[in-house]
């Protein structure tokens, strides 16, 4: 992608609205634009990292066997009160009615449709364990929305909903997800901590929040320093190893951590005063075991190995995409901008020509965009005239990984000028070398 070509609406000051880095910084970038209070456009380079987040989340979901579908934004009234959850949600809930006058509902979730498409469809115990997920947009109307996408009214989320004929197998669906959750947090450049969590209007008796640390996070957690420590499941890890998977959710689990909600001081107490830790945190994630909450009022019934009708037991999972991109910019972020995590940068890598409009730059520059870019890369080329100071500070302020910087006094001497984001580390190398370190 050429620079002169793309849309990237960079802002010189930092904008008053923004309360924290990440809001401050997405709005710099033009990664985002408010259109009213709590919503959003995400644009070219905010779409380009949502994009690869939701690719990772889509990644570990189909690893662990759920499947995909995408469910509607408006939902018939009739399916929430069937439920009972349309007058008992509140007023987070947007209510509409069609040109017919029949209720209807801007989703906040889906548990009901979901539960509706299955007891439609799903009728006998073969059929299970069945995991269905969608990465959709849902609206909350949130009474204070704030801090950018991290906590908006309208926004992206992943929801998965599983079915099982009994709680011990929704259990393990359950384990599922949760080690799929470490797994997905960990590729994104996070250390995600699971912590026991009430379950809310969502229902159920099993709950865990996965909260990264930050300052920022509007969460008070507390938990034991260990969490550092853990190994996540790695890439081959059996999902359908029951006492595998079991063994995952009791290791991070045994350990304390809990929400202000959860929280036990005296178990808190009880760990050794060096190894307690208490600080605030970003939730980006939630997964919730409800049983037959929704089953049992909705009718979802499968005929079992008995021959008998049985209520399936359910639970559901969500991961916020666009709470997950300002959540990892508030992880990884220095005086100069974004430090995107290779996984969901929106460029591999940025060539900076110094000298547009030099035939030996010019030339030198178009070899390696056009070596990375044939190799799969994405790559972002300044083929600007702003002055070098700029082109440094847009390079830094969006945080691709690398730079490669070409100049007129290093293309001759056959070189150009490889700069890691992360640590500001230079070295100059050849231009072939440049290429196969990209590639490499």
């Amino acid at each position: 992608m050429r620079l002169s070509r793309y849309y990237l609406p960079i802002l010189k000051e930092n904008p008053k609205e923004a309360e924290i880095v990440s809001h401050r910084l997405m709005l710099r970038t033009g990664m985002i634009r408010q259109q009213s209070q709590g919503i959003y456009s995400w644009l070219p380079l905010g779409k380009r990292v949502l994009d690869k987040v939701n690719r990772i989340i889509r990644e570990e979901q189909d690893r662990s066997g759920a499947i995909e579908l995408l469910m509607p934004t408006l939902q018939s009234a009739e399916l929430w009160q069937e439920s009972g959850r349309y007058d008992a949600y509140g007023k987070e809930m947007l209510r509409i009615k069609d040109r017919q006058d029949r209720p209807m509902l801007y989703g906040p979730t889906n548990e009901e449709m979901i539960t509706d498409i299955f007891r439609s469809t799903v009728k006998s115990y073969k059929s299970l364990p069945l995991n269905l997920y969608h990465i959709q947009l849902k609206f909350r109307d949130e009474i204070r929305p704030r801090f950018g996408t991290m906590r908006s009214r309208e926004f992206l989320m992943k929801d998965a909903y599983s079915f099982d004929l009994t709680r011990e197998g929704a259990e393990h669906s359950y384990n599922k997800m949760f080690a799929a959750y470490l797994r997905t947090f960990s590729r994104l450049g996070l250390r995600a901590i699971p912590m026991r969590a009430d379950t809310g209007p969502i229902g159920g008796n099993l709950s865990h929040e996965f909260i990264i640390l930050a300052d920022t996070g509007e969460s008070e957690v507390f938990c034991h320093r260990d969490f550092v420590n853990f190994d996540i499941p790695a890439e081959d890890t059996n999902f359908d190893d029951v006492a595998g998977l079991k063994a995952i959710f009791d290791k991070w689990t045994s350990v304390y951590a809990a929400t202000s909600e959860m929280h036990d001081e005296a178990a808190f107490d009880a760990i050794p005063e060096g190894e307690r830790l208490s600080a605030r945190g970003i939730e980006v994630g939630h997964i919730f075991y409800f049983g037959t909450k929704y089953s049992e009022a909705m009718g979802a019934k499968v005929q079992g190995p008995d021959g008998k009708e049985h209520i399936v037991h359910m639970g559901s999972y969500g991961i916020g995409p666009t709470r997950l991109v300002p959540a990892i910019i508030e992880a990884s972020h220095d005086d100069n901008g974004i430090i995107w995590p290779a996984s969901v940068a929106p460029f591999d890598a940025v060539v900076i020509n110094m000298k547009a409009g030099d035939e030996a730059c010019d030339r030198v520059c178009e070899e390696i965009y056009a070596a990375l870019t044939k190799a799969g890369k994405d790559v972002l080329y300044d083929d600007t005239d702003d002055r070098a100071g700029q082109k440094f500070a847009t390079a830094d302020l969006i945080g691709v990984p690398t730079q490669i910087i070409v100049g007129p006094r290093s293309v001759a001497a056959g070189e150009v000028e490889v700069k890691d984001r992360r640590t500001g580390a230079r070295e100059t190398m050849t231009v072939e070398a440049a290429i196969n370190r990209l590639n490499g």
